[in-house]
């Protein structure tokens, strides 16, 4: 706990890791300020107080009905109009703040204004990659969609504006240099242990039974994950939940399954009744899921793109995560049997202690230390 409780800021579009974020800074007793277009209920269901709530719903009316109504007309347009608009309003409603938390992309204005009137420390959050690694990496998969020349520009800008830079993985880390590579603060995200309890799964003969939930793309690697499939000797199946976007879905194939987008809350029925999580992404800042699924007792087949190798805390943990390279089909083959081999010799139980080094108190606690340490010095604890 830092010296005394500190004025937080934090500014998001969506709910986002940042509301969990804002959640457990108000629990460890600092004054915490959300502003977003999140509705006050919806915020307040995922146990954020109305205290700490500055909603700009209003003001961006108009707009978000666009985005709900016709998200296919113009969206580039939109969706920068959307942001303009929320920078412009989360800047006028400022209040006094030792820290303003800002999703990166987005606000510039308010960063400037917190910086300007209060002297505020400012920091970034930072997803995934730097912007201009993630171009780079988009940019070699056939069809998929590029951040645009402005996206690049705010991106950067934040980049050089704030005084540190969040991100959830080492592989994100990775991605930034020099200056900015000085400004890093690397803090995996948590997962709601309540809402993911630790499922017993005895042991079981017959294929593996894989799971992968989210857009069923080119970026995420499906394009790679069926023919990786279909080369594991003595068969696997698997199920994806989620929408399919830019790679083709094998509907004609048996091993196959399709579901679609669910709410999170109805996730854990798919890991209790899985053998794996997989998810091959080719770039992917932090896979949420890889903390629901470890949370119970899930084994995880990722590759180093994920954030996955980031959560290999403990021995337990890391009996559960089996990484391939992005982008490497015959090693994503050779990880799921690998992940058959360990299932069948036995995984370690999770105790409470592997448990709790995955929830959003402990991703909390992480950054709440080190906040002290940027506004009080290193003797602060």
């Amino acid at each position: 706990m830092s010296r005394r409780p500190l004025k937080i800021a934090i500014a998001s579009a969506g709910r986002f890791h940042v509301l969990d974020l804002a959640r457990e800074l108000h629990a460890l007793g600092h004054e915490v300020r959300f502003h977003s277009y999140v509705p006050r209920r919806r915020a307040e269901r995922f146990g954020l107080p109305g205290e700490c709530q500055r909603p700009v719903t209003a003001r961006l009316a108009p707009l978000l009905a666009w985005q709900r109504l016709a998200p296919r007309l113009a969206p580039e347009n939109r969706d920068r109009w959307i942001n303009s608009t929320l920078d412009r309003a989360v800047a006028a409603r400022l209040t006094p703040c030792d820290v303003f938390i800002f999703m990166s992309g987005i606000f510039l204005d308010a960063a400037r204004a917190a910086k300007r009137r209060y002297g505020a420390r400012l920091w970034l959050e930072r997803g995934s990659a730097h912007i201009a690694v993630q171009d780079e990496i988009l940019a070699r998969i056939p069809g998929a969609a590029r951040p645009s020349a402005g996206t690049l520009a705010r991106e950067l800008a934040g980049y050089a504006l704030t005084d540190r830079i969040v991100v959830p993985s080492a592989f994100a880390a990775r991605t930034f240099v020099g200056h900015e590579a000085s400004k890093l603060f690397l803090n995996p995200y948590g997962v709601d242990l309540e809402q993911f309890p630790m499922v017993e799964r005895p042991r079981r003969e017959g294929p593996l039974r894989l799971l992968f939930v989210g857009n069923w793309s080119t970026q995420k690697a499906c394009d790679l994950l069926a023919p990786a499939i279909r080369a594991v000797p003595g068969g696997a199946t698997i199920t994806h939940v989620g929408p399919i976007t830019d790679a083709p879905f094998p509907s004609d194939d048996a091993r196959f399954r399709h579901f679609g987008q669910v709410d999170q809350p109805q996730l854990a029925a798919y890991y209790a009744e899985a053998d794996a999580l997989v998810l091959p992404s080719r770039q992917d800042g932090f896979g949420l899921v890889i903390a629901q699924a470890l949370a119970t007792g899930l084994p995880v087949i990722c590759s180093d793109h994920t954030g996955g190798p980031d959560l290999a805390r403990t021995s337990a943990l890391a009996a559960r995560i089996v990484v391939a390279p992005a982008g490497d089909a015959p090693a994503l083959t050779a990880a799921i049997i690998e992940t058959g081999r360990r299932l069948s010799a036995g995984l370690p139980p999770l105790t409470a202690d592997d448990r709790e080094s995955l929830s959003w108190r402990a991703y909390g606690a992480r950054y709440a230390a080190e906040i002290a340490r940027d506004v009080f010095g290193d003797a602060a604890t």
